[in-house]
């Protein structure tokens, strides 16, 4: 259980607020029911009813992961947990997931599929209090073609009629996206990763229905072809995207398209599929893919593409807590500490169409914000070290001490 919302404040932060990458030295940030009441420098800031020193060190928006699975546990057969599962077994293991998830300093995750409407439930059951976890935004099932990549947890639809329906259907239960397949896959059988799967004009379709509902599109791509597809189509996301090239990067830039890498999703299964249970057949098709994964992400950054940071959590032996895992991994490939940190906070909340909720530290917007042992703008293996998870102005979790006043209310932590 998380703390209720009060009146509080964090001092002494190094603060990275997410707005224009940069950090401001001995700042404070006053936390009033649930938002961000003011920001600045210690010296003005305003009487509160408890205060957390955090001691120079790096405060900053929560974390965005805009890849997930919450239904899955990263179980070395997604396909099959997902077909041996009852709804509610599903369901608890969401639950879970999400605290996991909220424990590792994300405040925010798009879910990218499930089998049907439990994450969509589960993110409603978060904002009521029932549950904590991360703010949710649920694309329900996915939309595939006919055998089609995510098939077991997703609406088959083929033809333009056809995924109109199929997204609207979606829509109704409550999708916050719409989460389309343009290519075949690595964790669905005898599908390969490259194969183009809708054409452009079904594609095209799904992305006017979801955004004339005001929603936003996701699209597993990896071959080029269907990327083409994808951003010709108008979608707003690549998810994986390993076969971009140049062309197809001007294409997107030139039209806002965001890239979610998804280093995670092949590089977890490469690195332990031999001994951790994975199909083989999976484990070769990752394999093929898993070089160009890392190449392409390269080339992405050079390019200047959007970028927000995404794991993919949930997929074979992939954890839910493995986000700063996959941002050192972007670091280490050639994107900056500061971008990197962007792509998972201000970016990942533009990606998911929370821009004007989370994502930066700015009065007004929801109190998400962790605190960090150390830099990582100099050390991005400092996000190792969240000392202090608050997500909605209810403290989640600190090892900080928390001061309060005579009047105030006590603040609770309870994890």
């Amino acid at each position: 259980m998380t703390t209720g919302r009060g009146r509080w404040l964090i001092r002494d932060g190094a603060l990275f607020d997410g707005v224009d990458g940069k950090v401001r030295e001995g700042h404070s940030i006053l936390v009033d029911q649930g938002r961000i009441a003011w920001v600045g420098p210690d010296a003005d800031a305003p009487p509160a009813a408890a205060v957390i020193d955090a001691g120079g060190r790096t405060v900053m928006p929560g974390l965005v992961n805009a890849h997930v699975h919450l239904a899955n546990d990263g179980s070395a057969d997604l396909a099959a947990q997902v077909r041996d599962d009852s709804t509610a077994t599903a369901a608890y293991r969401a639950v879970a997931n999400a605290l996991i998830t909220l424990d590792a300093g994300i405040t925010t995750v798009k879910d990218c599929g499930a089998a049907d409407n439990v994450v969509i439930d589960l993110g409603r059951a978060v904002e009521a209090g029932v549950v904590p976890g991360p703010r949710i935004v649920a694309a329900g099932r996915v939309i595939t073609m006919t055998g089609g990549h995510g098939y077991f947890m997703g609406v088959e639809a083929d033809g333009v009629d056809a995924v109109r329906k199929a997204v609207r259907g979606e829509l109704k239960k409550g999708a916050g996206f719409i989460k389309a397949m343009a290519t075949g896959g690595v964790l669905t059988s005898g599908v390969k990763p490259t194969q183009t799967a809708f054409r452009r004009d079904e594609l095209t379709a799904i992305v006017e229905e979801a955004h004339h509902a005001g929603r936003r599109v996701s699209t597993h791509a990896i071959g080029r072809d269907g990327i083409e597809n994808a951003i010709l189509a108008g979608v707003d996301t690549i998810e994986h995207g390993f076969h971009l090239d140049a062309e197809l990067f001007a294409l997107a830039i030139e039209r806002g398209t965001y890239l979610v890498p998804t280093l995670s999703a092949v590089g977890c299964i490469v690195a332990q599929g031999a001994v951790g249970g994975i199909p083989s057949w999976i484990v070769d098709k990752a394999q093929s893919e898993v070089e160009r994964s890392r190449a392409m992400f390269s080339a992405a950054v050079e390019a200047g593409m959007n970028i927000a940071a995404g794991t993919d959590a949930g997929t074979p032996l992939n954890p839910h807590d493995g986000l700063v895992e996959e941002m050192i991994q972007m670091v280490q490939i050639g994107l900056t500490p500061q971008r990197t940190l962007l792509s998972a906070t201000r970016e990942g909340a533009l990606n998911a169409g929370l821009s004007e909720v989370t994502g930066t530290i700015e009065p007004g917007k929801a109190a998400d914000v962790i605190v960090v042992d150390g830099d990582p703008l100099a050390d991005i293996t400092a996000l190792r070290g969240i000392v202090l998870v608050a997500k909605d102005g209810s403290l989640h979790r600190s090892s900080l001490e928390v001061r309060k006043d005579r009047t105030g209310d006590l603040m609770e932590v309870t994890r």
